[in-house]
């Protein structure tokens, strides 16, 4: 049941300190077993659960330069599939969407107890209800959030190490594509020499070769991309939450070409939509009559969540779409807190940290 706020304050005694900073992260969550004594009344406190949905969002960045001598490419290495010009791109490729729980501040609840009762309650660092009379473990969402080099880029301007004193003297860039040609060349004959054994000095062992053929690939890589230009790819993965509170459309993140993400009022970047639409409402159980119970006395409450579909948009593309429980689209409504006190057969209860719902409830094993 809800209670007064005098009662209330005097109970939230009982509850472990928590720092501001481990009431901020919610992957810090631990969990704490609430026993009834004189010092907090004989009244545990507990919080039932808000929902929000968090969204880890996987992008690629690619990043393309031109290489100075692209204009001949197709005339000394026989190709025009080149880049051109400097550009980045940003592009979603998956969403991965969560349910979460924190506790709702409105949501707040004393259940009270007599002396010499055994029951106890399981919650986490911030007080939310977990289970009764029995322990389990706190969610612990694992961080999603990084960035992975996927393709590297060579060092667009590496190939002079590779040039002589002429070329670094040119001043003319038809020259210079014409030498770096020539030495490219040189490197391929070089590495056909070797590995069909005809190079004038041969190394002693394959180690040797293995190393001889690696720097000359990498110099054959460093001078082709002054021609083809250099290309990188970099995954990287940020995490939205998001609290739906009604229905309606609203801007989640943007993501710019050029800077990435960015938030929702920076203009430089597209918008990705969130869609909220409340498909069901949670609804108080009912009798055989067809009416709908009454709260019990003193009710241990849980919550019977409601659902909405949520759904992200992109340029009108949907990135992701899907049915959630939310505690705040549902009903309170309680259990008999008998089930949980009674010595002849104490029950237990888990529920859902995302949601408040009731997951499981059985009789306890002689011993437990």
């Amino acid at each position: 049941m809800k209670t007064s706020k005098s009662l209330l304050a005097a109970a939230l005694l009982a509850l472990p300190t928590i720092s501001p900073l481990a009431s901020s992260v919610a992957l810090a969550q631990n969990t704490h077993v609430l026993t009834a004594d004189k010092h907090n009344e004989y009244g545990l406190v507990y919080s039932l659960p808000i929902t929000s949905v968090r969204f880890d969002i996987k992008v690629r960045h690619t990043t393309r330069k031109a290489g100075p001598f692209f204009q001949y490419a197709k005339k000394y290495i026989g190709t025009d599939k080149v880049i051109k010009e400097n550009s980045e791109k940003w592009e979603i490729i998956s969403v991965t969407a969560t349910p979460v729980g924190s506790p709702d501040p409105d949501n707040q609840y004393l259940m009270q107890l007599k002396p010499g009762a055994v029951t106890f309650l399981c919650v986490a660092d911030d007080g939310m209800l977990l289970a009764i009379n029995k322990e389990v473990d706190a969610p612990r969402p694992t961080v999603a959030e990084g960035s992975t080099l996927e393709q590297e880029a060579i060092n667009p301007k590496e190939y002079l190490q590779y040039v002589n004193e002429d070329f670094l003297a040119s001043q003319s860039s038809a020259k210079q594509a014409q030498m770096l040609s020539e030495s490219l060349m040189e490197v391929r004959d070089s590495k056909v020499a070797l590995t069909r054994g005809t190079a004038e000095t041969m190394p002693s062992d394959g180690r040797q070769l293995e190393l001889m053929l690696n720097s000359l690939s990498h110099q054959e890589e460093a001078m082709t991309a002054a021609f083809i230009g250099t290309t990188e790819v970099e995954s990287v993965t940020r995490s939205f939450t998001f609290t739906p509170d009604e229905e309606g459309k609203s801007t989640l993140f943007r993501l710019s070409d050029f800077a990435g993400f960015v938030d929702s009022d920076d203009y430089s970047g597209e918008p990705v939509y969130i869609n909220v639409k409340v498909t069901a409402k949670g609804e108080l159980p009912v009798d055989s009559k067809g009416e709908e119970k009454k709260y019990p006395k003193d009710g241990v409450a849980y919550v019977i969540p409601g659902t909405a579909n949520i759904s992200l948009t992109c340029g009108g593309r949907t990135l992701w779409q899907g049915d959630v429980e939310c505690s705040q689209f549902g009903s309170v409504f309680g259990l008999q807190p008998s089930l949980f006190s009674d010595r002849k057969g104490r029950s237990f209860a888990t529920f859902n940290p995302a949601t408040g719902a009731l997951l499981q409830i059985g009789e306890l094993n002689d011993g437990e």
